[in-house]
């Protein structure tokens, strides 16, 4: 017995069974290293690369053609937190961001909630929202264009249907930031449908079995089982919500290019004009290093927010 012990010892001794992790880990480095290569020169050009680059050259004046770039330190941030017109940005993208995101949650919720139901064609209403997620943003927002046509639209002759004066939509300070948000809206809320109905179909079943044995009603099996379970998922649904609605610009290219009276110039769009219409590229890149310190602000804090969460409430 201590015969076959001893020779089985020996066998995954030879095998590098139990060599220590570390120096087992840096063995197998070589290998590891030659699979990842490829992600890693890939990442690397096109990721990492543009992302330090664009770090360096916010601390340098430069217009994108001239050879010669000149230094000026912080001057570009300063210079931004100064202007107005920035700031502005900064409030319609917040805006923005804010309406799509609580508006394609409780859209996106209250769809996932009733197409986890057992009914006729439900398979083709999920298709039917998702859709919009895999239509083209440049595609969609010609499209909502022309229906926000303040005299040909759709959508205003069908409010004249039933009476109602429809407003000039994205020729209307007052409500071209709206119309914006309706098309985010609606290009948002298939995603979150799948990912919630996904979270819906991993929940025990024993919650709502007790919860009809105590003769709970819809409402409170919702409020009081369903949303708590869902925090985690919700917590992840905001973060890439607001992430995503903090980049947004082909929309607003497309539909508004930023108007009417800078209603619409949201941080992407002020960025774009600077970087390609000014050739500030330096000014550009502030700009740009500034909204992800913003939006790294907001995650954390929605982490923070978010611990704990995913209790069923008694």
């Amino acid at each position: 017995m201590v015969l076959g012990v001893n020779l089985r010892w020996k066998a995954l001794h030879e095998r590098g069974a139990c060599r220590p992790p570390l120096r087992r880990g840096l063995q197998e480095f070589p290998v590891a290293f030659w699979f990842l290569l490829p992600a890693i020169l890939v990442l690397g050009t096109f990721n990492f690369y543009p992302a330090f680059y664009s770090l360096w050259l916010s601390f340098f004046e430069w217009d994108g053609f001239s050879p010669q770039r000149t230094f000026i330190g912080v001057e570009n941030y300063t210079s931004l937190l100064k202007t107005g017109e920035f700031w502005n940005s900064v409030r319609v993208t917040l805006i923005y961001a804010g309406g799509v995101t609580v508006a394609a949650l409780l859209i996106g919720l209250g769809v996932a909630v009733l197409l986890n139901r057992q009914i006729t064609g439900r398979s083709f209403y999920r298709t039917l929202y998702f859709l919009p997620v895999i239509t083209p943003t440049v595609a969609a927002g010609v499209v909502w264009k022309y229906l926000f046509d303040p005299t040909q639209g759709v959508v205003n002759r069908l409010l004249a249907l039933i009476g109602v004066s429809g407003p000039a939509w994205l020729n209307d300070p007052s409500w071209a930031l709206l119309s914006i948000v309706i098309v985010g809206t609606w290009k948002r809320v298939g995603f979150n449908m799948v990912v919630y109905l996904a979270a819906l179909q991993g929940v025990p079943r024993m919650y709502y079995e007790a919860a009809a044995l105590d003769g709970a009603n819809a409402w409170d099996v919702f409020r009081r089982i369903t949303v708590p379970l869902l925090t985690p998922t919700t917590l992840f649904l905001i973060i890439t919500s607001l992430i995503e609605a903090f980049q947004v610009f082909d929309l607003v290219y497309v539909m508004t290019g930023g108007g009417p009276l800078r209603s619409t110039d949201v941080v992407g769009y002020y960025l774009y004009r600077h970087a390609f219409r000014y050739h500030q590229l330096g000014y550009a890149s502030a700009i740009a290093y500034f909204m992800f310190l913003l939006i790294f602000v907001i995650t954390l804090l929605q982490f923070q927010l978010g611990r704990g969460g995913g209790a069923v409430e008694s």
